[in-house]
């Protein structure tokens, strides 16, 4: 089983693996331009928050240590950070100085001595984790400071790597640039790793003589290069650096991770029929040989196995698919969906927080919710486990080789036994005995003959 995200790490960046690492995340930007109540870096890309991205590729870049730098009182983002990574320590930054000044928010941290410091952002969640990686090889082949640039189509406003030969320089903010300067088109990605050794020193060494008086992180370059420690630039697509702040540039970094996970997805023999129109989320995990047809979409927590086929237009999230079954068309699995082997589910039926052995089917408008559904059962069109009381969620249990009628209810709690049959229409309010056959519906009339006195009594002028 493969994901859809990150791909294995390359042996040379697991040649630094054991080298301490420690990453400090800033997540302390408001975004007042998202107009949002919630903070900026919990909304969310391909089902997970921009934060939680940055966490995920930065622990795979292999940061055995994570500080999480937030702004005052934002428990929700410091929530978020320890729900993602338990160990991460949280780092408030109670006045706004810049950059430099948030990183050494997380001073206590950096100065545990770590080999590596990544300095990464939560608003830039398309870094990937093998860029991170790149980051330390640099300062293991021995950079002080790494920086990631880019070659960006229209540079204006951007800050500029300067550079002699491979030797960076200084990085020159937009507004300060000379003419020659301004020419560069390599410009600052903002995320940046420094050597743990000289990490303090070259922060510490920041000044606030600039017209926001902000102490700037992008100083440490220059600092560094004064003080005749090497420095280098690395370079990325401008897609990958790309940072959110506001909902246009939100979905702008929705489709460029959307494109990423189908390009992955397909790479490890998906079969996307319309790549895109399926949207999945962050974590998607697949199998081999599946087939996934246009209009799906994965919410996070989806393990599918090999062979599924997912029809169009369903609906997956929290959910498991077992190797051989099949999903849909218009089916909804909700979370704690788990589909045995060769399950089958079909049109219009949702399945929440229940189980479906191997070669069951529930092909028709159905609803199973808190339930277990035993092997090669069969399920007709029309059936819901009523789980809901007002008040309690209660569980029905069907075991394996039962058939359930169609147009049935199962009033839980409730048990239908083993190869046990439940006849059409019926409420089914008691347990069932295995290879027993319940009905639960009132008994049929039939008047012979009524039809006719019933027009003559209501005819023409009932007629409307």
């Amino acid at each position: 089983m493969t994901t859809s995200g990150e791909r294995a790490s390359s042996p040379s960046a697991r040649n630094h693996d054991a080298r301490r690492c420690l990453a400090v995340v800033l997540a302390a930007g408001e975004g007042t331009r998202m107009r949002s109540r919630r903070p900026k870096v919990l909304h969310e890309v391909a089902g997970r928050s921009m934060l939680g991205h940055v966490l995920a590729t930065t622990t795979a870049a292999g940061a055995g240590e994570i500080a999480v730098v937030v702004g005052p009182d934002r428990d929700d983002v410091a929530a978020a950070a320890k729900k993602a990574i338990p160990a991460a320590e949280i780092h408030e930054q109670r006045e706004r100085l810049g950059t430099a000044h948030a990183v050494l928010a997380a001073r206590a941290a950096i100065a545990r001595g770590a080999e590596d410091v990544i300095i990464a952002f939560g608003d830039t969640p398309l870094v990937t984790a093998e860029t991170f990686r790149r980051l330390r090889e640099a300062l293991a082949d021995g950079a002080a400071v790494a920086v990631l640039g880019f070659e960006a189509a229209d540079p204006t406003g951007y800050g500029r790597l300067v550079r002699d030969g491979d030797a960076l320089l200084a990085i020159r903010e937009h507004k300060d640039a000379s003419a020659s300067e301004r020419a560069i088109t390599l410009c600052n990605g903002g995320v940046m790793a420094l050597a743990g050794s000289t990490a303090i020193a070259l922060l510490e060494a920041v000044g606030n003589s600039n017209a926001k008086g902000e102490y700037y992180l992008t100083d440490v370059v220059e600092i560094a290069h004064r003080r005749g420690l090497a420095t280098r630039a690395l370079t990325v697509s401008e897609d990958e650096i790309q940072g959110v702040n506001d909902r246009a540039q939100l979905a702008q970094a929705e489709a460029s991770f959307q494109k990423r996970l189908r390009g992955a997805a397909l790479a490890m023999g998906v079969t996307l029929v319309a790549p895109d129109t399926v949207f999945l989320a962050a974590d998607t995990a697949f199998g081999t040989d599946v087939v996934v047809e246009p209009n799906v979409v994965f919410g996070p927590g989806v393990t599918i196995g090999d062979g599924a086929v997912i029809h169009a237009f369903s609906h997956i999230e929290g959910a498991t698919v077992g190797a051989g079954a099949s999903v849909g068309p218009f089916a909804r699995l909700r979370p704690g969906a788990d589909l045995g082997e060769g399950a089958r589910v079909g049109n219009f039926v949702e399945i929440k927080a229940a189980t479906l052995g191997a070669g069951a089917k529930v092909n028709h408008l159905t609803y199973i919710g808190d339930a277990s559904v035993g092997a090669a059962t069969n399920i007709g069109a029309g059936t819901i486990t009523c789980n809901y009381d007002g008040f309690r969620k209660h569980r029905t249990t069907i075991g394996a080789n039962a058939f359930i009628g169609s147009n049935s209810s199962l009033v839980a709690p409730v048990t239908v036994g083993d190869g046990a049959f439940v006849g059409s229409g019926s409420v089914i309010t008691a347990d069932v005995p295995a290879d027993a056959l319940a009905l639960g519906r009132g008994r049929q009339a039939v008047k012979e003959g009524w039809v006719p006195l019933f027009r003559d009594k209501f005819g023409p002028k009932g007629d409307h």
